[in-house]
């Protein structure tokens, strides 16, 4: 007899993230298109944080072909499930984290290729490295980055690649539909919005890692609690979702002030008290150089 367990909290929060996309894309665009074009943004990252959640095999454990059913769409266009599937998972998988070869979500680059790039180039990846420039020039720079890296990947024969933007093809076309035969909302104005959507998830992953000496000490707690911890999952705990990435999203706050003091010792006090600390810090001011720091050849560990 086969035994089916549901988080439900997770389940209803993704229904009721498509149903507010869905509003924001009909009654609320045809009333007045910013607001919309707002709310779309908002549903389209919380969406992400969602797949987050069911990349690490939520809310239906041990099925994930159904996990990867209930997030097919994709709502901020142009990262397929599949690719974010293995890269993200490769990510945790890697023991030597910020490695700018074998870490896929690192943001640093081999000393040796900085200098060779033109100057041009260096000056926007220097702004790339404060927030302000993450968020507003982020989501072109990884997006240019991702599908440069997957490019090479196909064609030096990896199948898996080829499939995982074989099967967004047909995802994507879904959501081209609803904005074809549904949605008040032209297409051009939801483009801003997904733009957006990846923006504000720029948030997230701007500093969640860091180059250390210790890899036990690169990886970020942010002990925020208000609107964009739950737009991300809690994920801000970001720590804790490494050390236990089986944990659901509402699981991780209740492991890490149960039990503060050792979740600080583990990560060496990478700490901010929230994301208002981390707007004043790093808004206008980078935090790490775009060169890996600690970079020794092929390895960071």
């Amino acid at each position: 007899m086969t035994t089916w367990k549901a988080e439900w909290p997770t389940l209803v929060l993704l229904a009721g993230c498509y149903a507010a996309w869905m509003l924001a894309t009909t009654v609320l665009a045809a009333w007045w298109l910013p607001a919309g074009v707002v709310l779309a943004a908002l549903m389209a990252a919380l969406h992400a944080s969602i797949t987050h959640e069911v990349v690490h095999g939520h809310p239906f454990p041990g099925r994930p072909r159904l996990n990867a059913a209930l997030v097919w769409p994709p709502l901020v266009l142009v990262i397929p499930y599949g690719r974010f599937r293995d890269t993200h998972l490769a990510h945790h998988n890697n023991s030597v984290l910020t490695d700018p070869y074998d870490d896929p979500e690192s943001n640093y680059l081999d000393p040796e290729t900085w200098v060779r790039i033109p100057a041009v180039l260096r000056a926007i990846l220097r702004a790339n490295n404060t927030l302000a420039g993450r968020m507003l020039i982020g989501p072109v720079i990884s997006q240019i980055a991702f599908m440069h890296c997957d490019l090479r990947a196909a064609r030096a024969g990896d199948g898996r690649v080829l499939r995982g933007w074989l099967w967004h093809i047909p995802a994507l076309a879904g959501v081209l539909l609803w904005f074809a035969l549904v949605a008040e909302m032209p297409f051009w104005a939801y483009a801003i919005a997904a733009y957006l959507a990846i923006s504000i998830l720029k948030i997230r992953t701007f500093l969640e890692h860091q180059a250390e000496e210790h890899a036990s000490n690169r990886t970020v707690i942010i002990e925020d609690r208000g609107p964009l911890a739950w737009m991300f999952l809690n994920n801000n705990l970001h720590v804790v979702h490494h050390m236990h990435p089986k944990v659901p999203w509402y699981g991780l706050p209740g492991l890490y002030f149960s039990n503060r003091s050792r979740y600080l010792g583990r990560n060496g006090g990478y700490m901010y008290r929230s994301y208002a600390e981390v707007f004043r810090r790093h808004f206008l001011r980078a935090k790490d150089p775009v060169p890996h720091p600690l970079w020794q050849g092929r390895r960071v560990d």
